[in-house]
């Protein structure tokens, strides 16, 4: 089978192609800063660095695939609200540039990895797949666009596109700007973690390599047109995952610095993954298991962390 990984020398896209060692993988990344050739090191895979919004560069990669698998995206939160011009480019129309590629193409099988972020903000339950989008964030706005987007090119033009919701993502090889590699490597040089608000936001956490799963089986069995979540094994307030993170380092609350909460900033995501699990999904990676393998990586591998602060 013929792959074509997006963002494949990012973090969550990695994680995938190191999952995929009985397929021809081609990986297509831009390298920017969040993306590292040394994250798939190792792993068979034919390497193309190039811009999503380039369309005749597409237009040579895209052909002969079995199946695309879209990673790439602007990802970060904070940077988004700096500054939205790049996540519109990328998530927006870079999603567009790599639909009208993969149609063009007659790719048997696209699936667009997405975020919970789409929804907004939920006081209680969990949302459902059909549940209506309201970002709240300029980079959540631009992932709920690419889904429409998506969504669009099957209706229209019966393109074989699945969506994929997942929650917060953690695990090695994370750039440490996210918040679990960036309290494991301050506290691991002595600093301290910078904690918004008043710590009540509310996460669903999943360890990558469980939400690598739930894509792959999408990528097997999704049906297209059809949107699955991808729920994770622990809903934690900020506060909560401060607690366990000082925990596993050794530290207590005397290296927490409250700073002021992020902008527009949302109290808390959930998502109900029935449709998925329904599939013969379930998560294998306890956040306890996860979060200490985690610690571990970063603690071993200063030099990867390092040569990105």
């Amino acid at each position: 089978m013929k792959v074509l990984v997006t963002g494949g020398a990012g973090f969550i896209g990695s994680h995938f192609v190191r999952t995929m060692p009985d397929a021809e993988v081609t990986v297509l990344d831009a390298l920017t800063y969040a993306g590292d050739r040394a994250n798939i090191e190792g792993v068979p895979h034919e390497f193309v660095h190039g811009d999503l919004c380039d369309a005749e560069l597409l237009g040579k990669v895209v052909p002969g695939h079995d199946i695309v698998f879209h990673f790439a995206a602007e990802s970060h939160v904070d940077r988004s609200i700096a500054g939205a011009q790049n996540f519109v480019r990328t998530n927006v129309l870079g999603t567009q540039t790599l639909l009208q590629a993969c149609l063009e193409a007659e790719i048997p099988k696209v699936v667009q990895v997405s975020t919970d972020e789409v929804y907004g903000t939920i006081e209680t339950g969990s949302w459902t797949e059909d549940e209506p989008l309201a970002p709240r964030s300029p980079y959540a706005a631009t992932k709920a666009s690419a889904d429409l987007i998506a969504l669009a090119y099957h209706t229209t033009y019966g393109l074989p596109v699945s969506i994929t919701r997942c929650g917060n993502n953690y695990g090695p090889y994370q750039f440490p700007e996210k918040v679990i590699p960036l309290f494991i490597t301050n506290l691991l040089e002595g600093k301290k973690v910078p904690l918004y608000g008043d710590g009540g936001n509310v996460r669903d956490w999943i360890h990558a390599d469980d939400h690598c799963r739930a894509i792959r089986l999408v990528g097997q069995v999704g049906e297209p047109g059809e949107i699955y979540h991808v729920a994770g094994t622990a809903e934690l307030t900020n506060n909560e995952l401060t607690q366990h993170l000082l925990d596993a380092m050794g530290a207590d609350w005397s290296s927490v610095e409250h700073v002021a909460d992020r902008k527009g900033h949302d109290r808390r995501y959930s998502l109900d993954d029935s449709k998925l699990r329904a599939l013969g999904y379930a998560p294998q990676t306890s956040f306890a298991d996860g979060l200490a393998q985690t610690v571990r990586w970063y603690s071993d591998n200063p030099s990867w962390w390092k040569s990105k602060r």
